[in-house]
């Protein structure tokens, strides 16, 4: 039997950025699609390690890296973390925050870009182009445990 769907996607994700396909890379790939969250490199490593502790702490943070610098994900910092964190979401979104457990979700609102995209054309900051907008909103999740 062959690889699966997710598999093969994670292996042409790496194809594509002209990156070697290695067992420890798709490990990791595929360790921050299963931790979801938005996972810290701490996170990842104790993910990887539960499975193959061979793999070394350094592997994971230079893949990190790699995979940062190649377009793979994206790294940002909370301001209540002192760790960065990474999201696999490329696409444009924002990120809903739990104040009780710390919980990160992602938040895509077609209305609040277009908002947030015509109150800065109409309101320009003198000598400052915008590139993005990305909103963190803090909070608590009804459901949280």
């Amino acid at each position: 039997m062959g690889p699966d769907k997710h598999t093969k996607h994670l292996y042409t994700q790496l194809k594509e950025k002209g990156l070697r396909v290695t067992p420890q890379r798709i490990g990791i790939l595929d360790a921050i699609h299963s931790l979801g969250n938005h996972p810290t490199a701490e996170m990842i490593t104790g993910y990887i390690h539960q499975k193959n502790p061979a793999v070394s702490t350094g592997t994971v943070y230079k893949a990190l890296e790699t995979f940062v610098q190649k377009g793979i994900l994206r790294k940002f910092r909370t301001e209540e973390e002192e760790a960065a964190r990474y999201d696999p979401v490329l696409v444009p979104h924002h990120h809903l925050h739990s104040n009780h457990d710390h919980r990160i979700e992602d938040y895509e609102n077609v209305e609040l870009d277009n908002l947030l995209r015509d109150y800065f054309l109409k309101r320009k900051i003198p000598d400052f182009q915008i590139e993005s907008v990305r909103l963190e909103i803090h909070g608590t999740f009804e459901n949280h445990q």
